[in-house]
């Protein structure tokens, strides 16, 4: 037998995932935790230790080889995926010189805003590979934030890392910035890095945006690749930290929701909505796609090296869900208990889900939840039910704008957590988007890695077979017509108010909670 490990840097977790590669069995799925700093005084902030989220490895690493009964040494390679764009800046011995800018970390608004404006003056093509904005969650923008508000530490900046490529220089002991293996998935979604214009975009540009982003590429360089391609070989520390064998390989990394749509049994021609915390929707596309404005990434190899991923996204989405049940007192899935006995659209609410902004396709931090309707019988499940009709139609807006890209959408996977665990949502995401949900019968939270794994080690020929191999099989839920037709009307509704308050298209705001009175009564 041959066994595999995969790690999954989530939001507030790392699950590692062992899987035996001749069988495709999961042996063994350990979770640990690490915090997340946030500021009552500061929503903006969101950050995370790197020592932290290394500690929880090597107990959760730990705890997979305990669960399963195996020698670690037994284990053939090593992967992990991450959270990004999580950005960490360190010094010349690769030491971080602060916390991760996690992903959820919004401080980062007005350098996103400067570098948008230069680029959209000066046409940068790069802009419009990350759909006409450079967005507050990515690289550029946290690490002028970071030399902006830390001038005691510029001069002991060497470089900054995505996440996934600190996990990967970490455990395969990489000392130097020259050494640091890149993920193209990394810098091509967040850094506007591409070969097609040389890699970065230019230096003068940065430097013109601010001089203190002077001599940043030079900084920024390393070995650049895509998995399985392997990146490093773990080092005798951290195998001994982690109890596997020296030596084994580890591919590059890749962010979470990437490898999360290969371990979801996503191919080319598939859009998988990664639905968690937040929602990270990744399309599996050919290589003549082209970008359109609000899609905020369209990169060539950043899922498979022989097709171009497309990424959007939601800020939020299960954090919605609990922030309502959290103000109702109860729990979630206390809350959700009877939401499958309701119709489309009974309640009359209509709720647009941009409680932390609206990352695709308007891609504005500054947008606040809005739920219109309301009536003085109206409870707290009428409010979750309508905050996940309002999620699924938010994904419609998004897969509409895909499809502009060129993507012919085959399948429609809903991956990540809460499909495992809510029916409701995937009936409703069926009937809003009007094509069958495929949902992984099983938890696909780190087989993306240990598909990734068992390619770079040669145990698996390559990705297409292993995901035959490792990936859960899918079920289907098929939209039903009449929910169909009811959530076309309600989608005229939604969309009108997206454009109306998120870009100021012309509302009739007259006509709004009317109509939604008329599905409240309608029977």
């Amino acid at each position: 037998m041959t066994y595999v490990v995969g790690a999954d840097f989530g939001t507030l977790s790392v699950r590692v995932t062992l899987m035996d590669c001749d069988s495709g069995a999961t042996v063994a799925s350990v979770s640990e935790g690490y915090p997340l700093h946030r500021n009552p005084a500061d929503p903006l902030m969101a950050r995370q230790a790197h020592a932290d989220h290394m500690a929880s490895l090597v107990r959760a690493t730990r705890g997979a080889i305990k669960a399963a009964g195996i020698d670690g040494h037994d284990i053939a390679a090593f992967a992990a995926d991450t959270t990004g764009s999580s950005v960490v800046v360190v010094d010349e011995n690769l030491q971080p010189l602060a916390d991760y800018y996690l992903w959820a970390d919004h401080s980062a608004h007005a350098e996103a805003e400067e570098i948008t404006a230069l680029a959209r003056r000066e046409g940068l093509e790069a802009l419009d590979w990350c759909g006409g904005t450079y967005s507050h969650e990515w690289g550029y923008a946290k690490l002028l934030h970071f030399l902006r508000n830390n001038p005691d530490k510029r001069d002991q900046v060497a470089t900054a890392l995505e996440h996934c490529d600190m996990v990967a220089a970490t455990l395969s002991g990489v000392k130097g910035v020259s050494d640091i293996p890149r993920s193209i998935c990394a810098m091509g979604h967040k850094w506007m890095w591409n070969p097609k214009w040389g890699g970065y975009p230019s230096q003068d540009f940065l430097s013109r945006v601010d001089p203190l982003l002077d001599g940043i590429n030079e900084k920024l360089e390393g070995r650049f690749g895509m998995a399985p391609e392997v990146a490093g070989y773990l080092s005798e520390e951290w195998a001994e930290k982690l109890g596997l064998k020296p030596g084994i390989p580890i591919p590059f990394g890749a962010f979470d929701a990437h490898w999360d749509a290969l371990g979801s049994g996503g191919t080319q021609g598939d859009v998988v909505n990664v639905v968690g915390t937040s929602t990270c929707f990744i399309a599996i596309a050919p290589d003549d796609v082209v970008p359109v404005p609000g899609i905020c990434g369209v990169v060539p190899g950043s899922v498979t090296p022989e097709t171009t991923g497309i990424e959007a996204g939601q800020s939020a989405t299960g954090d919605v869900f609990e922030a309502i049940a959290r103000r109702s007192g109860r729990d979630l899935p206390t809350l959700m208990q009877g939401l499958d006995a309701y119709r489309p659209g009974q309640t009359g609410l209509l709720r647009l889900p941009w409680d932390n902004g609206d990352r695709t396709v308007l891609v504005r931090p500054d947008l606040g939840g809005i739920t219109l309707g309301w009536d003085l019988g109206h409870e707290a499940e009428d409010e979750l039910h309508a905050a996940i009709e309002g999620m699924a139609m938010h994904t419609r807006i998004i897969h509409d704008r895909m499809e502009q890209c060129g993507m012919k959408i085959r399948h429609v996977v809903n991956g990540g957590g809460i499909p495992q665990k809510n029916d409701v949502l995937n009936q409703v995401y069926a009937d809003v988007l009007n094509r069958p949900v495929h949902v992984p019968e099983s938890s696909p939270t780190g087989v993306g890695s240990c598909i990734m794994a068992s390619v770079a080690c040669g145990a698996i020929a390559d990705i297409a077979t292993a995901q035959k191999r490792l990936a859960p099989k899918p079920r289907i839920i098929n939209p039903r017509p009449d929910a169909v037709a009811t959530y076309n009307e309600l989608f005229e509704i939604f969309r009108a108010i997206y454009m109306g308050f998120g870009q100021g298209d012309p509302l009739d705001l007259g006509s709004i909670l009317p109509r939604l009175r008329a599905f409240r009564i309608g029977g």
